[in-house]
């Protein structure tokens, strides 16, 4: 066999902050598609390694906290090296902002707060909880390398949601427009010109829309929370406050919705997310009821599909927003956290890994709909049979998020002088092809489905707007 084709080179160190399962999983593919040395690498980690997969690698490992006050010190970034960030609790911008200083390159697979200032902070209003008030604070690393000409790629939020599902919704706009017969003369590479191909083909909603059916061996305990990905994730996104974006379809504004008071953007409701469903459809299992759960790319991606006139008003937006279901032990996990109140503290934690899962897929991808098709469905459908073939130390959900911290560091390796990037910032086709053997089976799918199907059945569903069935209030479930 020939050898493995290296995405690029770590000319210098690699620090890895964050040992948790995405950082777990990260690891033997470095040493697959990068040219680096275990020499090169740094884990600096709160807790201990959890499965040995550092010690197996011989990795340095320094058990210590990063702090706003010592993160300075114990990461001495020089020039050159890679700061690759996969931890929870630790302020992203600091660390984007301290990279720059030091010319090193950057990834996180989402944007994070210092602990004492984050989203559990009672102290804080619901908007600067809000993962759309995360986003806005980023940008001031864009304004402080304009300040200081800097410009090192740092990349934020390049996990699989936030991350690859923004290249995803690239992918399936273009395959839209090539089976509506769109007059697309070239490819989109502005920002500009993606935002008037969404508006072009009628796209009034785009959803994330991912069903986790990932089946393990250890039963869950009462008074367990389960996850397939990060457990303390899981429980944050839940407990936040459900967010999207807001498009200009939009007839019928929430009652329990509100703005903020900087951008036009996003919008919060007043609901947990793991209290607010929503309507959405994934290939193999059809219609299903998701968690409106709060992320990133909800924003991000609604921003880069937006449309204004000279005047800078806004005439043309998608509403954009997350549908997740998780695993069915996450599940009942989450149905009894509701229970007490989302008094996590009083929980346990168990992690299921790539050994404890023995059956199912994550099915994660795009809805983009309203469009003359209808609907249409682009991602990833990775078994975790799948999964462990393609990478050790992985679960299905893990190794998509993992094929974005691979794509998102060979982009940056390759194009080292971008500065500040999102995903949609990013040459879609290009981290595809990184991504695409981490993916499992990756397709598209129509569907005639919409949330007005089978409704008003067994019992009557008032007030249903069904002249416009991608209506967010047509697609959110009403109690």
């Amino acid at each position: 066999m020939s050898e493995q084709v290296k995405y690029g080179t770590i000319e210098k160190h690699l620090w890895i902050v964050g040992f948790g399962a995405i950082a777990c999983g990260v690891v033997p593919l470095l040493f697959k598609y990068f040219n680096v040395t275990k020499e090169q690498i740094t884990v600096v980690s709160k807790y201990p390694d959890p499965s040995g997969c550092a010690k197996e690698y011989d990795l340095t490992f320094k058990e210590i906290e990063l702090l706003r006050d010592n993160y300075k010190d114990i990461l001495d970034l020089q020039e050159g090296d890679f700061l690759l960030n996969l931890s929870v609790d630790v302020g992203c911008i600091d660390l984007m902002m301290w990279a720059t200083d030091r010319k090193a390159l950057y990834l996180d697979t989402s944007c994070e707060p210092w602990a004492e200032s984050g989203f559990f902070e009672a102290s804080l209003t619901t908007s600067q909880r809000s993962v759309y008030f995360s986003r806005h604070e980023c940008f001031a690393v864009k304004e402080y390398q304009k300040q200081i000409g800097k410009f090192p790629t740092v990349i934020t939020s390049h996990g699989a949601n936030p991350g690859i599902v923004s290249h995803f919704s690239k992918v399936a706009l273009l395959n839209i427009a090539k089976d509506v017969g769109h007059n697309l003369t070239k490819k989109p590479t502005t920002r500009q010109e993606w935002a008037e191909l969404a508006r072009d083909l009628g796209v009034k909603t785009i959803h994330i829309a991912e069903r986790d059916t990932q089946v393990a061996n250890v039963p869950r305990k009462l008074g367990e929370i389960q996850s397939t990905w990060a457990v303390e994730g899981l429980i944050a996104e839940s407990i936040q406050p459900s967010e999207l974006a807001w498009g200009t379809n939009e007839k019928q504004f929430p009652k329990d919705g509100h703005r903020h008071d900087f951008g036009d953007i996003g919008i919060y409701l007043e609901n947990q997310s793991h209290s607010t469903r929503v309507r959405s459809w994934t290939p193999t299992n059809g219609p299903y009821q998701g968690y409106l759960v709060t992320h990133n790319e909800a924003f991000s991606m609604a921003d880069l599909y937006t449309v204004k006139n000279e005047q800078g008003e806004v005439t043309y937006r998608p509403t954009v927003h997350f549908s997740y279901l998780p695993c069915d032990s996450s599940v009942i996990s989450l149905h009894e956290l509701c229970g007490k109140n989302y008094n996590h503290e009083i929980f346990t934690r168990r992690l299921l890994t790539y050994n404890d899962i023995v059956d199912g897929m994550d099915e994660l991808g795009i809805l983009v709909a309203g469009h003359k098709k209808n609907a249409y469905w682009w991602g990833s459908q990775l078994t975790i049979h799948e999964a462990k073939k393609i990478s050790p130390y992985n679960t299905a959900t893990t190794l998509q998020v993992v094929s974005g911290v691979i794509g998102g560091m060979a982009y940056a390796l390759q194009n080292p002088e971008l500065g500040f990037l999102e995903p949609e910032d990013m040459d879609h086709e290009k981290v595809m092809e990184f991504m695409l053997p981490l993916l499992g089976q990756t397709k598209g799918a129509y569907t005639d489905w919409t949330p007005l199907v089978d409704r008003g059945k067994y019992f009557d569903d008032f007030n249903l707007d069904k002249e416009d069935p991608w209506q967010f209030f047509n697609v959110r479930y009403q109690v």
